[in-house]
């Protein structure tokens, strides 16, 4: 049985006029959709309109032009979105690059984690708050004293460890992912990919991976969608796509991945010659 999409991206456009007369076409046309379960990794070099997308998706920017639908319902109608804004922000949550900027710095991570699910009516009494915080605390790999502790306590990478915790107490439908890694030291950036690959096997949420780094995506995503100045390219399953890329910008991004691992070239080539 088919798994149903949880997000659908119909022509999306995106346009800015940041001086008059002057258009950038930020994101022009892009589709794409996303199942259950999913992991999709949206990836390009800086400026070829990925985090546009997503913050599109979020609903900070309307769409200039294009339809989002999300478990069904178009989203990016003011007037559905009005209708299932409970439902759109208990299910879709976002993990941001920056997680210094992204968690309250005036608030404890006990505080931070717990928000969504207080907010939500979902969590009921400090009992149950620090069991629950807790738990998703030993989950994500950080120790229970840092309840008590405040952001700027943490480093870059328990602070992307709270992140990751908070967007899942709810148990979403779908994690909007933007570039989570790329501002972590390459060590600490492996161990929060391991926890991103944890999460897939171990949740059926599905995921939206935005990120330039292709080695990252291949270890993670069931399928990707690259995109070029504002457009989509190229389109298909990972390993497809890495194996016997079609168009040439994709090629060109592939070829600039450091692979430490000289398998990767044969088995590319290999592969290029028995499809073509």
């Amino acid at each position: 049985m088919d798994k149903e999409n949880i997000l659908e991206i119909k022509n999306l456009k995106q346009y800015f006029e940041p001086i008059k007369g002057y258009t950038v076409k930020a994101v022009d046309g892009v589709s794409f959709n996303i199942k259950e379960g999913e992991v999709l990794g949206l990836v390009g070099e800086s400026g070829c309109g990925k985090s546009t997308v997503l913050r599109t998706i979020m609903g900070v920017y309307p769409p200039t032009e294009g339809e989002i639908w999300f478990k069904g319902n178009q989203i990016s109608d003011k007037k559905v979105f009005a209708q299932n804004k409970k439902d759109v922000r208990q299910n879709m949550q976002v993990i941001f690059q920056d997680s210094a900027a992204a968690l309250n710095p005036r608030m404890k991570i006990e505080e931070i984690i717990a928000e969504p699910a207080v907010v939500n009516h979902i969590w009921k009494g400090k009992k149950q708050i620090q069991k629950e915080v807790g738990e998703l605390l030993e989950y994500v790999g950080l120790d229970q004293d840092v309840m008590e502790k405040y952001p700027d306590e943490l480093s870059g990478g328990q602070r992307q460890r709270v992140a990751i915790a908070r967007s899942i107490s709810l148990k979403p439908d779908l994690i909007l992912a933007d570039e989570p890694v790329a501002s972590l030291d390459v060590s600490i950036q492996a161990q929060i990919i391991n926890l991103f690959s944890h999460l897939k096997k171990a949740h059926n949420s599905a995921f939206l991976f935005v990120a330039h780094d292709l080695s990252v995506v291949r270890y993670l995503c069931d399928r990707i969608v690259v995109m070029h100045q504002g457009k989509v390219v190229e389109m298909g399953k990972t390993e497809e796509i890495f194996l016997n890329p079609k168009e040439e910008y994709t090629k060109e991004l592939l070829d600039a991945i450091l692979m430490p691992d000289p398998l990767y070239e044969r088995e590319r080539r290999s592969q290029s010659k028995r499809l073509g």
